[in-house]
């Protein structure tokens, strides 16, 4: 075996050659397929180092650009999973797309008088929808400047708008501009809560998409501009149109529609009512934007800048928002539930209406100071017992309360002619004699006015100057208690206490009923069904409710009716009530309660029975002002507008007195045993209250005295009217349907 050397010889290519020889292993330039290149750089040429550093930066750049561009595409592809994920998880809480559908616009009660013209709307929405078609083109016009540019050319949602009003508010730094849609916006008004949460968003974003594929874009906008808030308790066009500017939507200018689109962002805030400058400078950007859009001229911008901020009148101002109200206590019983739109024909007569309170006001205004007086209220009841015209207080804005219907308060001598009813129907005639002069009943003396008395008087001349002694005579004639059935056969409703004090009216009513108690006098002798709706429809025109007229039972006989109306007649002829003559055949009676603190006049034709009442909802007493003052005066000017026109008429029934038959005695009871008291020592003193109210006769001077206080003859001290109320408890609780307009509205009415 060969001899190993003891180092090891290892192949080497291209290496340096240590001297061949034929048991080299190596390789050679011949050996090989492509030449070796040299491996010595040529030269490189001027600026060459320079490109090659650039190349190799620039390698390195577009690496780096294209590693981002792949690092976005999956970011945007997790984002775009995790978004379907989210928009999965919020739409997966809504109900079912198949159970979708737009609820039902909550109903509307309008409320028109005789004519047609709208009293007032009742609802949560506060006015009725109207089709878009119908309402001023510049409406929808204005909001879609402001509010949805593009409306009409997205798909509920609108990127483009979406993404401006991002860049603005990253420009701004703040929020400025908000993205939603009018489809969205209607999607959250629909079915969404306010919250300003993600799955709120998401589940909007769902929902226009939905209103999008199952409606037009007129319909959407019609329903968005019917719903929407305007402020002021206004819902819908219709209803901001009326609340704004008196008018409905279909009447509206470029300049008030401007206005109404620009409360759009801050219904409460921009609300004319509360800052019309605001209102009218916001008003301002929707004209611009409305020029920009092409959608005005120059010449209709220039003359809309041009009008004028106005500010809004308090909220649901006028007299006829008292019969509203009134109407919508009464409608559960009449249709039960409202679940839709429904139109109410009431028997208001509005420019009646509209002169009672005027009447009422400007009184109040000229005297209120002078004569501590504040309130008023008229009810007018023609003899069908449709009331035409009800005036529940002095401004509407400031006191909702109706003292028309639910203030309980002394009548006074108001409440005599039931007193002389009853004598009536028991035998006494208008030519039957009594005694004036003092008396005493128990421990009660009631006085005439300022402690005049006229001896022996006829009844008819009693009544006509108001004469208490004589009243009283009476009521212990006939008793209490016939006179308490004749009064409530005529129409009171409220409690009345049978006692002698009833003589002078110290049970407490309400005007609206002591009026209604009036009419059969009118009408000859029968009750009527009071009432203030004549028909219920909804708004395609189907008949809910009619009120069917006839069927008044007679409640007093035609004779007793003739006599009535020739001993009230006197009243405005020679009576308390001079005042309030006005040329037509009429009667009625005043009224005034201690320390005048409620003074009526009650009177009618044969057309038109009204009620009219004076005072102060803390029960102050007012200055010398008796029913024969102010409310005389109210009822002429009511009743001279109401009566203009129309063929005179006279009073139902006659009498006139036989000289042969003229009834000249005088009851045992009435006889005067002292000049300065007469004491009925034979009444029963249960009947009488121990303290109650002395009246004093009323004035039939034209400028009465102020009446002092009347001494109580047997030592008693007189009563007073009990302690001020509240202005929503006056003259006792209010009795209310059992059903509230929410109820009504909500419809859980019974």
């Amino acid at each position: 075996m060969a001899k190993r050397s003891g180092t090891r010889i290892e192949p080497t290519f291209d290496g340096p050659s240590r001297g061949r020889s034929d048991d080299d292993f190596s390789l050679g330039d011949d050996d090989r397929v492509v030449p070796a290149v040299s491996r010595r750089r040529p030269p490189e040429r001027k600026g060459g180092k320079a490109r090659s550093k650039a190349r190799r930066a620039g390698g390195r750049r577009g690496l780096r650009l294209g590693r981002l561009v792949y690092w976005c595409c999956v970011l945007m592809l997790w984002c775009a999973i995790g978004l379907a994920g989210v928009v999965a998880w919020y739409g997966a809480q809504l109900p079912s797309v198949a159970n979708w559908s737009v609820p039902d616009r909550p109903p509307n009660v309008k409320i028109v008088s005789t004519d047609g013209s709208l009293v007032a709307n009742r609802g949560m929405t506060g006015g009725e929808a109207i089709g878009l078609h119908e309402m001023s083109p510049y409406i929808p016009q204005a909001v879609m400047a402001i509010e949805d540019r593009r409306f009409y050319s997205h798909f509920g949602i609108d990127p483009v708008g979406l993404t401006r009003a991002m860049v603005q508010n990253v420009i701004n730094g703040r929020f400025t501009q908000g993205g939603s849609t009018l489809t969205q916006q209607l999607a959250k008004n629909l079915f969404l809560k306010p919250d300003r949460t993600l799955e709120r968003k998401v589940q909007e974003v769902l929902l226009a998409l939905w209103l999008e594929h199952e409606h037009s874009k007129d319909q959407i906008l019609e329903m968005y501009l019917n719903r929407v808030y305007f402020g002021s308790g206004a819902y819908g066009v219709e209803a901001a149109s009326r609340r704004y500017f008196g008018k409905s939507a279909r009447d509206v200018t470029l300049a008030e529609a401007a206005l109404l689109a620009g409360l759009l962002k801050a219904p409460s805030k921009l609300s004319p009512a509360r800052d019309p400058q605001a209102a009218e400078k916001r008003a301002q950007l929707v004209l611009g934007a409305m020029r920009e859009e092409g959608m005005i001229g120059d010449k209709e911008l220039a003359n809309a800048i041009g009008t004028p901020a106005t500010r809004a009148a308090a909220f649901w101002t006028g007299s006829e928002n008292y019969v509203a109200d009134r109407i919508m206590e009464e409608l559960p019983t009449l249709i039960g539930d409202v679940r839709a739109d429904i139109v109410v024909d009431t028997t208001i007569d509005l420019s009646l209406q509209k002169r009672a309170e005027e009447s009422i006001r400007r009184l109040i205004d000229e005297n209120g100071k002078k004569l501590n007086v504040s309130q008023g209220a008229l009810v007018a009841i023609d003899d069908a017992g449709a009331v035409r015209a009800m005036v529940g207080g002095y401004d509407y804005a400031n006191s909702q309360f109706d003292r028309a219907s639910e203030a309980r308060r002394q009548p006074g001598s108001a409440f005599k002619p039931f007193v002389y009813l009853a004598a009536l129907e028991q035998g006494s005639r208008p030519d039957s004699v009594r005694n004036d002069a003092p008396i005493r009943i128990g421990k009660w003396t009631p006085e005439n006015y300022n402690g005049k008395y006229y001896g022996r008087v006829t009844l008819a001349t009693a009544l006509a100057k108001s004469l208490n002694s004589v009243a009283a005579q009476l009521v212990m004639e006939v008793g209490p208690g016939s006179v308490v059935e004749a009064a409530q056969r005529m129409g009171i409703e409220s409690n009345l206490l049978a006692n002698n004090s009833i003589a002078l009216g110290t049970s407490e009513v309400t005007p609206l009923e002591l009026t209604a108690a009036y009419v059969p006098f009118a009408n000859g002798g029968y009750r009527p069904d009071v009432h203030f709706v004549q028909r219920v429809t909804t708004a395609s025109g189907d008949v809910l409710y009619e009120h069917k007229g006839g069927g008044a039972p007679r409640v007093v006989s035609a004779e007793v009716i003739g006599m009535m109306n020739a001993m009230m007649s006197e009243t405005l002829a020679d009576g308390t009530a001079r005042k309030a003559a006005f040329g037509w055949p009429a009667a009625g009676k005043t009224g005034t309660s201690q320390n005048s603190r409620d003074a009526w006049f009650v009177g009618y034709t044969a057309k038109l029975t009204t009620g009219v009442w004076f005072g102060n909802d803390d029960g102050k007493a007012m200055k010398k002002v008796t029913g024969g003052a102010l409310p005389a005066l109210a009822w002429h000017e009511f009743m001279a507008a109401a009566h203009e026109g129309q063929k005179v008429a006279v009073l139902p029934g006659r009498w006139q007195a036989e000289p042969g038959l003229v009834d000249q005695s005088v009851p045992d009871t009435a006889t005067v045993a002292d000049p300065v008291a007469q004491t009925l020592e034979n009444a029963a003193v249960s009947e009488s209250p121990k303290h109650v109210p002395t009246e004093r006769a009323e004035p039939d001077q034209a400028e009465p005295k102020l009446l002092a206080a009347p001494a109580d003859i047997a030592g008693e001290p007189t009563a007073s009217i009990p302690a001020p109320r509240p202005k929503a408890e006056v003259g006792g609780p209010r009795v209310k349907s059992e059903t509230s307009i929410l109820d009504i509205i909500m419809g859980d009415g019974g």
